[in-house]
């Protein structure tokens, strides 16, 4: 295969590139994973695609071509859908706290699959405050479906699911910048489109971008703007909350706007053990749960089909977690 004429498709810069057909970018990205692209080249393209950023038809080849590759876990028994979290920024400025939104949709026997990284690169990865939680990452897809099976929260690290890439990933460190892989990685499902996936970006352009996927690809997904590029919602102010289902959107909550109707206690430090102690304090009740997290718990549950009324999952949601404005 050459590779040139992708590049010249799409290395001309911010302004003059072109974007790839859904079939030609399902064919490079395909190559891609499956390590057939030399490094001269690889490094090209990634660079490129960053600069000039992906087409809808470019995202929707990538992902049909990871999704050809992904390994695939059994849908657990029960009522409700699994919850899917990717975890690939962690937290450089605020708590983590995503893995306070998988414990509690586990405290109401939702399954929850928390998909990532293993390192922080410098930020406090999810995967840190799981190990203080005693939730260690699976070593690999049978001991996933096991736990996934016995109710439990899975962290499961992406060589796992998708060992290719997980290669691409890792050259963040080489390129020093985030590449298509990384926007893929938010859109995994290996429940073969199951599951319920909780998808969020940092800034408007992806935002959007994520929105059209969702739309054009039919996928249920919650969508909202992530915080530090984690998909919970910021606990001092709730973003939008958009359900996914069926080619159609539903805004289940607005964006808070204005000033701060208050503010909520958070950790004191934003350490793996220091989070993870306010988590467990937070779980027995001892420490309010911010209200956009009790907002987004509530959209979970409603969107994984825990109820099919969303007043009345807000409801069981503001009792559980004893807050009496879950709306």
């Amino acid at each position: 295969m050459s590779f040139a004429r992708y590049l010249k498709e799409i290395g001309r810069g911010a302004e003059g590139a072109g974007d790839l057909s859904e079939r030609d970018a399902h064919q490079l990205f395909g190559a891609i994973l499956d390590g057939g692209v030399p490094e001269l080249e690889l490094g090209a393209i990634l660079l490129a695609l960053r600069v000039k950023s992906e087409s809808l038809p470019e995202l929707i080849g990538f992902y049909g071509a990871l999704d050809e590759r992904l390994f695939r876990l059994r849908m657990p028994a029960g009522k409700a859908q699994p919850v899917i979290l990717p975890s690939y920024s962690g937290a450089r400025h605020q708590p983590n706290l995503l893995p306070l939104l998988a414990l509690l949709l586990q405290r109401f026997g939702v399954p929850v699959l928390v998909h990532g990284a293993l390192n922080g690169s410098g930020r406090i990865a999810s995967a840190y405050v799981f190990r203080e939680l005693g939730i260690m990452p699976c070593a690999n897809l049978a001991q996933a479906q096991d736990a996934l099976d016995n109710g439990g929260i899975v962290f499961v690290p992406t060589a796992v699911l998708a060992p290719g890439l997980a290669e691409v990933l890792s050259l963040r460190g080489r390129l020093g910048v985030r590449s298509s892989a990384h926007v893929v990685a938010k859109l995994i499902d290996p429940f073969e489109g199951e599951g319920l996936r909780v998808v969020s970006a940092s800034h408007p352009p992806y935002l959007e971008k994520a929105r059209e996927f969702l739309l054009a690809t039919g996928a249920r997904a919650l969508l909202l703007r992530s915080t530090e590029g984690e998909p919970f919602a910021d606990p001092k102010r709730r973003p939008r909350l958009e359900y996914f289902h069926d080619a159609t959107a539903q805004v289940l909550f607005e964006a808070e706007t204005g000033p701060l109707k208050s503010v909520p206690t958070l950790p004191s430090e934003i350490d793996a053990a220091t989070t993870a102690a306010w988590i467990k304090s937070a779980l027995a009740g001892e420490t309010p749960v911010p209200m956009p997290l009790v907002n987004q718990l509530a959209c979970c549950l409603f969107a994984a089909g825990y109820a099919n009324d969303l007043n009345q999952v807000k409801a069981i949601v503001a009792v559980e977690t004893g807050s009496f404005a879950a709306a």
